[in-house]
């Protein structure tokens, strides 16, 4: 990913982030303000109604309520019905909140021991839910995708368009997930939490996205009992809804992929007409600027010829017979090759009184100057090598050289 675009996303996430905080301020702060003013108020009404009731007692039973809360106790709780946070059930939730990064923070360990434990559980044990719920978002995209092919090939059948087909098979996975992993589980915590629609709602959604405040936690209402396995149950539930909501980040991903392959595909496009399109236009300017040239000179010449007389271009266009003048590069004049065939000619000229008898056009001193500036030619090798043999052979024939 270029610079560019991580700046540009980062710039689109903090104002996303700015928003939501002032929208948040917005929305909670008035109430906040309105819960310290009626705690305030309460706390006056029970000094004023029990005025020998120490205020620094009242303060410090407040304090240690809060922490009780803190810690998952129920400051309401009754000494002989009192409920543990800590048993095989809730121990379990708890770990399956450590390693799918949940944390909803109504229980957390307090001893040293169980702090350390934690440290080392959640460093093993977060990696490897990780490999598990890439393998369970596998088969459950591979199953939902069984079951969403059965249906495509029922709108193949219907000879729908393959385009539509895909659209509508999305949303069906879409669907079918929601319905499975949301809506109903909205319901069931509905049903056994005796949560408002809303609050059952918040509470599902904040658990599969992993925020996991710990304002709403099933299984936490200390005056209901449970069953053994219903937070196990629960467990389970957000395993697979957590893989339901992995596999479509990566349908959502390879939708993503896609997309900027085809905007990269067609920038290229969109590229290379332009690159044309301005080559073309350059030309253009290039062809138009040397054509007003052209006719800028004409005018000058027009101007500059004397009043009556036609230029020299359309003197010579006017002459029946004549052509324009061709323009064309100067030739330079070839004076060494002039020289030459003079010089040949003169040679020629020296050859011919020898044979013919005919008298030279050059003058004497050149002719003179001609011969004393040749030179003599030596004597081929074959001709000396003949000559030797020659009088080789008359030297043993005893014949006189």
């Amino acid at each position: 990913m270029k610079k560019k675009t991580v700046l540009a996303i980062l710039l689109v996430v903090l104002t996303y982030l700015v928003v939501g905080a002032k929208l948040f301020q917005l929305l909670e702060q008035p109430f906040e303000r309105s819960q310290q003013v009626s705690i305030a108020q309460a706390r006056a009404r029970f000094l004023d109604d029990y005025p020998n009731v120490d205020s620094d007692r009242l303060r410090q039973l407040m304090e240690e309520t809060v922490i009780a809360v803190h810690t998952g106790v129920d400051p309401f709780g009754e000494t002989e019905n009192i409920s543990t946070n800590w048993d095989l059930g809730s121990s379990f939730f708890f770990a399956g909140t450590v390693i799918t990064t949940i944390g909803f923070g109504n229980i957390a360990p307090k001893t040293e021991g169980g702090k350390i434990f934690c440290i080392v559980y959640a460093l093993v044990g977060i990696p490897m839910f990780g490999f598990l719920l890439a393998g369970v978002g596998d088969q459950l995209g591979s199953a939902l995708g069984q079951l969403i092919g059965k249906v495509e090939e029922i709108f193949l059948r219907w000879k729908v368009n393959p385009t539509v087909i895909r659209v509508l098979s999305t949303l069906l996975f879409v669907l079918i997930g929601c319905l499975t992993f949301v809506f109903c589980p909205v319901l069931v915590f509905r049903w056994i939490e005796d949560w408002p629609l809303l609050d059952s709602a918040y509470f599902v959604v904040i658990t599969l996205t992993t925020i996991g405040f710990g304002d709403y936690v099933a299984g936490g209402d200390s005056q209901r009992s449970y069953t053994v396995w219903y937070k196990p149950l629960v467990w389970f539930w957000i395993l697979l809804g957590l893989a339901y909501f992995a596999a479509i980040l990566s349908m959502i991903g390879d939708w993503l992929r896609a997309l900027s392959r085809r905007t990269r595909a067609e920038m290229g496009g969109l590229t290379a007409q332009a690159a044309n399109w301005t080559a073309n236009i350059t030309t253009e300017i290039k062809v138009t600027r040397r054509r007003l040239s052209l006719e800028f000179h004409d005018k000058i010449q027009r101007g500059a010829s004397a009043p009556g007389q036609k230029p020299p271009s359309e003197r010579a266009a006017g002459r029946p017979g004549s052509e324009p003048p061709k323009e064309g590069p100067a030739q330079p004049i070839d004076f060494l090759g002039e020289d030459l065939a003079f010089i040949d000619a003169g040679e020629e000229s020296d050859r011919r009184p020898a044979r013919g008898g005919l008298s030279s056009p050059l003058p004497a001193a050149a002719r003179r100057a001609k011969r004393r500036g040749r030179r003599k030619q030596p004597r081929k090798a074959n001709g000396d090598a003949a000559g030797q043999q020659a009088s080789a052979r008359t030297r043993d024939k005893g014949e006189n050289v």
